[in-house]
């Protein structure tokens, strides 16, 4: 196996497939905001990334994809001690928490960078697994996204994405305003540019960007304790009056301050159930390169 280390950020080959460069043309709907990465630092591996984690030998060049703070990479690192992983987030400001979350583990097998999806800065094969959590749904052409993961990863090696399907999302009880805030949000997220409900699409778009071996599964992410509940609950009212969300929301014309008021006390009320219960299913996809 090749030098852990031979995918690092300024090792680049070609920029994309048909080398070309391509700009996102996506907004990431969520953004960073405290309540967003509270969220995103309770991922890790196990909850997160199950499907992949067979797949990764201890010497594994692996590349994450969207890493944002950091909490499933470093679990990836750990799990390949001899390896090397590679992790990339277009956003500058969320890689500081990410190299603390490395660092804090005593982690020395990873490196952070900024990158895009569409077009990675790596030569052909330059990595054993490419992973991507929760972030084809949020860019603006997955299938080339797919083609350039396919292309940086060596031959038998994995390409692994998992988004959630907000259309799929289901929950107990009823409460009014919640099922607004889904329409809400998945209005938002297509005039970002992007595709709430990527989860169930995500194998035709792996077969559409030429990837054969291709095997597709969900696991569900459930919030049902009181904890959970309000967790759950208390992160979404924050996001839905104070992240990125909110302000596309306002300024894209899709609702006002009171509607997202409103769309966070449903948030509330459902949390504050002790019935409540909230499912978030998410589709995958491994495929061999």
């Amino acid at each position: 196996m090749a030098d852990g280390r031979a995918g690092e950020p300024g090792r680049a080959a070609r920029a994309a497939t048909d080398g070309t460069r391509h700009a996102e043309t996506a907004t990431y709907t969520h953004g960073h905001h405290e309540a967003v990465l509270r969220s995103h630092t309770w991922r890790t591996a196990a909850n997160s990334a199950g499907y992949l984690l067979d797949e990764l030998k201890p010497a594994a060049r692996v590349l994450d994809i969207g890493c944002g703070p950091g909490t499933i990479t470093a679990d990836l690192a750990a799990l390949v001690p001899d390896g090397h992983v590679t992790a990339l987030d277009p956003a500058t400001g969320v890689l500081a928490q990410a190299r603390e979350t490395a660092a804090g583990r005593g982690l020395d097998n990873v490196t952070f960078g900024t990158g895009d999806v569409h077009a990675l800065e790596y030569p052909d094969g330059a990595f054993d697994a490419v992973h991507a959590h929760q972030v084809l749904q949020h860019v603006g052409d997955p299938v080339r996204a797919l083609r350039e993961m396919r292309r940086v990863c060596a031959p038998g090696g994995v390409v692994a994405a998992r988004d959630a399907d907000y259309a799929a999302m289901f929950w107990y009880p009823a409460v009014d305003g919640l099922t607004g805030w889904l329409e809400l949000y998945r209005r938002v997220a297509r005039a970002n540019g992007g595709e709430p409900d990527a989860g169930r699409r995500l194998h035709a778009w792996a077969r559409e960007a030429g990837l054969r071996d291709v095997t597709a599964s969900s696991t569900t992410w459930c919030f049902a304790s009181a904890e959970d509940r309000a967790w759950w609950s208390e992160s979404w009212a924050e996001r839905t009056l104070a992240s990125s969300f909110a302000a596309s929301a306002v300024d894209g014309g899709h609702a006002t301050r009171e509607q997202l008021r409103a769309a966070a006390d449903a948030w509330l009320e459902w949390g504050a159930r002790e019935d409540a219960w909230f499912a978030v299913p998410h589709g995958e996809i491994l495929c061999r390169a």
